[in-house]
């Protein structure tokens, strides 16, 4: 499910900045999280990056957007074509298996990260 943000938004703007998809953005009264963009973070991090950073925790699960992982990281691939092919599916990169992480899945991450950033993004790695 997409994440929303509540009326208690104090319009720091710290999820706006971590959010991978570019989802959220400044609103009338306070952020808001475009649906249709939001992959609550699956192919990037193992935890929705909003509810991670925000001080006073008003980036919540919407529960009118209600979807399971394979939809949320069909709609990053979509969303970022450009970098589609470096994204995956796994325990350091989606909450949804979070509970699977290990010290080697974590180390297994870093090795990509570095990797790419030793050969840059349009590798095919």
């Amino acid at each position: 499910m997409a994440n929303m943000i509540t009326e208690q938004c104090f319009n720091c703007g710290v999820c706006e900045r971590v959010c991978p998809a570019a989802a959220i953005t400044r609103g009338e009264q306070t952020f808001v999280v475009d649906p249709g963009l939001c992959g609550e973070c699956v192919g990037f991090y193992h935890s929705k990056q909003c509810e991670r950073v925000c001080p006073i925790d008003c980036c919540v699960p919407d529960p009118n957007n209600v979807e399971d992982e394979a939809t949320l990281f069909e709609r990053v691939q979509k969303a970022h074509p450009e970098i589609a092919h470096t994204l995956e599916l796994g325990p350091e990169t989606s909450h949804f298996q979070a509970h699977n992480r290990t010290l080697s899945s974590s180390l297994k991450r870093v090795g990509r990260r570095i990797g790419r950033a030793l050969t840059g993004p349009d590798s095919g790695s």
